[in-house]
């Protein structure tokens, strides 16, 4: 072990006070005239000047007081310049290191000049402050830690620790967010030999000022004693994290992504560039190209993802002030207005900035495989685990070759002689299960162009591209693969339009693409037999048979309309007209994807924001589909649709819907529109009533059955029923004329709790109820009222908590008292939640236009009011509230939400049972309804 030496003179002393003040050195060009945003001459003559008698605790005020003006001054000039230029990143970055090179090397001056000088240091008496991490590779966000390691030859003197303290005071004082450590050049080796993240930030660092040969010695020793000889246990460290990164963060398309940590952000090309520096000794990516790991044209694309997410970051940080990655709802529409985006062609301004990052981050996703499977050409990364753990290479046709496990082409020039070779890579991928080589995905979008209008018409290419959907299985792969090298763009160029294209709303979790790969991920899930318990009914249909081209050719092109200021249900079918043919498909067949394409949300409307128990909304859907085998089509189609919009989409409740919709349309469809009817399905429900309670005198069954009128028979479970009779019996047993009774039950095959209410009949008990609801958090997803003969009203609401599920069991109890607290008027609904029915921040950046229709012809009994608008706490309540003081009777509510946007129906009548002919009830209606979401609105901003 190295011992301090006796004192003696470390260096001259010239030296020594040349390298403490040193002047920041800019790496490359600055937003503006370096002077501009931190002269050090002047900040450290006037430091200088500061010092002259006055106490150490008095200068350090003054200096923090010099340096903090400073430090505003130079933060407002970078933001203006970089306001100027708001996609040029590297100047800014370059621009925040530079100013707080300034800061720290002047707090350094401060601290050991004139705080602590030194007349004769002696060799123990030194030290080197070096930037380490980001801040050392001289990239920083306005909001990015300042990381410093404290360097001193041997244990820390007591002139070290309170020149270090004295420094760090004066940093914490300006409100720099400093990472620290105090260090010898044997503690790094140590350290960073037992802890990756440590020896990655060494691996960057930077010296600033001090004692350079201590920083000189420092450099040396750790690539002697560190870095040499470890390139391969680095890499494997660095690809773990990336990893588990990965999988903490999700999909590179998630829409919320986090710019710094996420999939296909800064962090990937960091992981790059220390791999590259630890390997080769790179102090820049561009060093990459020579060395053979990036094309000129592959680097090209580096810097500009690099320069573009390190854009979104920077504009994070100023926009809040704060170290911000994750670029949530709000920001991402603050980030498009400063970047200079704007509304075109039907599309906002935000959504055409997040199709770019999403662009940006597949470019990173692919340049991380190219520069990953370069290291295992060289044998510097391990083989995958599946090939370590099966060595027998899978056997593969003429013309490709197995590099690394990987799919790659004997002879490029060959392969490209027949230019459908360049479909055919990807069914040979599959065929073998094998990932392609990076080197024959660059030859692949290298010539994208040969994908012309002659080969989309040739008949070999229609057939391997269906191949690839039908044959092979898991048809999700190949589309996937397909779509980030650009060749399913180039075969169906309608496609291209939907790349990458996010859709600004909370209720899609994926890019368009992205999820119509999902719809298709899920088809083959359910074909393959995966899904038989979670989907009873699609698995069915699909074992029974369908026309599977057909249903594969519709999910590719059901949303490919989107992004345009028509419906793209009609665009998309408008487009699925020329594509379906130019696929080869038959007449019949194009007709069919047709109608897939153009009514894909159809059943899922009807399901969700219909009464399904109302003969007419069957009759009427009945009538659309026509056939049972569009039937089972459209079924399918709209399971795989829904799941594949986001992983919490797909619930009970929804398959509970479908599986009642589908039912009753295919008897229908199967038996004639008879099996509807109101009186037959009256009588069923009574006689099964009967026999579920056989302990009931005669009478009282007899009164129950009589007492309802027919839509309550067709609109309720069996189990309902009971409920409701049970209860009816236990409120007219305990003679209270003004009594509740009330009855929660967990109803997990539909993801719900069952809340049901009976009372005696007075105007406005919907809205109380509904308010009541609000009050304690619940969500309303389905809601019935009915009157009976005898003055009373039943009241069903299906409800869930914030998280979408049935409430916990424990819960009902509280639940239940609270709701009679309000419905007893000993809580004002309306007050109570003029405090709660906040929006989020977060989601205050979505807008939804307010829609209200009234349609006659959907019920036979009631007018259907549909209010289609921004979804808040306590919206139900409100507009429940406005019909009632209108007098409208509400017999059915059926709610659909849809992330921010909701679709609550009313089944109305007035007070005499008649419906909403006259145009100007509607008007006077629709007029009421939209004050009433007018004014909560203004309430949920405030």
């Amino acid at each position: 072990m190295n011992q301090p030496q006796a004192a003696s003179p470390a260096q001259d002393r010239d030296s020594a006070a040349d390298a403490v003040t040193r002047h920041p050195q800019a790496s490359g060009p600055l937003v503006c005239d370096p002077l501009l945003i931190f002269d050090t001459t002047k900040i450290r003559e006037r430091i200088a000047e500061l010092a002259t008698d006055r106490e150490n605790a008095s200068l350090r005020s003054e200096v923090v007081a010099l340096l903090r003006d400073a430090n505003k001054a130079g933060r407002k000039v970078i933001a203006e310049g970089f306001a100027k230029s708001p996609f040029d990143s590297r100047p800014a970055t370059r621009s925040y290191t530079y100013l707080t090179d300034g800061l720290v090397t002047s707090a350094l001056y401060a601290a050991s000049e004139l705080m602590h000088p030194l007349g004769s240091p002696t060799r123990s008496e030194r030290i080197a402050v070096l930037a380490v991490g980001g801040y050392g590779r001289g990239e920083m966000a306005p909001s990015s830690d300042v990381d410093l390691l404290f360097l001193t030859p041997y244990k820390i003197t007591a002139w070290a620790e309170s020149v270090i303290e004295s420094m760090l005071y004066i940093l914490w004082d300006l409100k720099l967010k400093v990472g620290h450590a105090s260090r010898t050049i044997q503690d790094c080796l140590r350290l960073g030999r037992e802890d990756f993240t440590i020896r990655t930030a060494m691996l960057e660092h930077r010296f600033l000022a001090g004692d350079e040969l201590l920083g000189d010695e420092m450099d040396e020793r750790l690539k002697a004693d560190l870095f040499q000889g470890t390139a391969h246990e680095f890499i494997e460290a660095k690809l773990s994290e990336r990893e588990a990164r990965h999988i903490k963060q999700g999909q590179r398309y998630m829409v919320e992504p986090n710019v710094k940590e996420g999939k296909g952000g800064l962090r990937d090309l960091q992981s790059m560039y220390w791999i590259a520096k630890y390997l080769y000794q790179v102090q820049d990516t561009a060093e990459l190209v020579p060395l053979g790991l990036f094309e000129p044209e592959e680097f090209d694309l580096f810097a500009k993802a690099e320069n573009f997410l390190w854009a979104v970051r920077s504009h994070l940080h100023l926009l809040t002030g704060r170290p911000t990655e994750v670029l949530s709802f709000d920001m991402q529409v603050e980030v498009a207005d400063r970047m200079g985006y704007q509304d075109n062609a039907g599309r906002r301004a935000v959504e055409i900035f997040m199709q770019d990052y999403f662009r940006q981050a597949t470019t990173v996703g692919d340049l991380t495989r190219i520069f990953l499977t370069k290291l295992e050409a060289t044998h510097q990364k391990g083989a995958p685990l599946l090939e370590r753990l099966f060595r027998r290479r899978p056997r593969t046709k003429a013309g490709y070759k197995v590099v690394n496990n990987r799919l790659d082409i004997a002879d490029p020039d060959e392969f490209l002689t027949d230019t459908l070779n360049l479909l055919r890579l990807f069914e040979e991928a599959l065929r073998t299960g094998m990932l392609i080589h990076p080197d024959a995905m660059r030859l692949v979008t290298a010539n994208l162009d040969l994908i012309d209008d002659n080969f989309r018409n040739t008949p070999e290419a229609r057939r391997i591209f269906l191949d690839l959907l039908l044959k092979h299985g898991n048809p999700e792969r190949a589309l996937r693969r397909m779509n980030e090298l650009g060749v399913l763009s180039a075969f169906l160029p309608e496609f291209a339009p939907i790349v990458a294209m996010m859709q600004f709303n909370m209720y899609h979790s994926y890019t368009v693409d992205e999820h119509t790969i999902q719809v298709i991920s899920n088809f083959a899930a359910i074909e393959r037999e995966e899904l038989e318990d979670e989907l009873p009914l699609s698995s069915r249909i699909m074992r029974k048979g369908l026309n599977r081209k057909v249903l594969m050719v519709a999910m590719l092109l059901h949303d490919i309309g989107k992004g345009q200021p028509v419906d793209h249900s009609i665009l998309g079918a408008q487009i699925a007209r020329k594509v379906a043919p130019r696929l080869g498909l038959s007449k019949t067949d194009s007709e069919t994807v047709e109608w897939l394409v153009r009514y894909h949300l159809l059943m899922s409307d009807m399901a969700q924001k219909r009464d399904i128990a109302d003969p007419r909304t069957v009759r009427a859907f009945a009538k659309a589909v026509k056939t049972v085998k569009r039937l089972d089509l459209l079924t399918v189609l709209t399971v795989c649709d829904i799941r594949g919009v986001g992983p919490d989409t797909w619930n009970n409740w929804k398959a509970a819907l479908l599986r009642a919709l589908y039912k009753q349309t295919r008897e229908a469809l199967e038996n004639g529109m008879e099996a509807l009817n109101r009186e037959h399905r009256g009588a069923g429900a009574k006689k099964n009533l009967r026999e579920a309670l056989p302990d009931w005198p005669k009478a009282l069954l007899k009164k129950e059955a009589a007492r309802h009128y027919s839509p309550y028979w067709q609109g309720l479970h069996l189990t309902a029923h009971v409920d409701f009779a049970e209860m009816l019996r236990e409120l007219e047993e305990s003679d209270d004329p003004t009594g509740i009774v009330i009855r929660l039950f967990p109803d997990e095959d539909r993801d719900a709790t069952r809340a049901c209410f009976v009372m005696p009949d007075h105007p406005g008990i919907f809205s109380r109820v509904a308010g009541a609801l609000a009050l304690v958090g619940a969500n309303v997803v389905d809601a019935r009222s009915y009157t009976t003969k005898d003055g009373y009203v039943t009241d069903a609401f299906w409800i869930q908590d914030a998280d979408g599920s049935p409430f916990e069991a424990a819960r009902l109890p509280r639940l239940s008292q609270m709701i009679r607290k309000t419905l007893n008027g000993e809580v004002v609904a309306r007050d109570a939640l003029s405090s709660r029915d906040k929006i989020k921040k977060r989601e205050r950046a979505f807008k939804v236009p307010t829609h209200i229709t009234f349609d006659n012809d959907g019920s036979e009994i009631y007018t259907i009011i549909e209010v289609d608008t921004r979804d808040r706490p306590g919206l139900l309540f409100d507009l429940a509230r406005t019909l009632s003081t209108s007098n409208v009777y509400i017999a059915n509510a059926v709610i659909a939400t849809y992330g921010e946007q909701v679709v609550d129906t009313f089944y109305v009548k007035d007070m005499f049972g008649l419906k909403y002919y006259a145009e100007s009830k509607q008007k006077f209606l629709e007029k009421k309804l939209r004050e009433a979401i007018t004014e909560g609105a203004k309430r949920a901003q405030s």
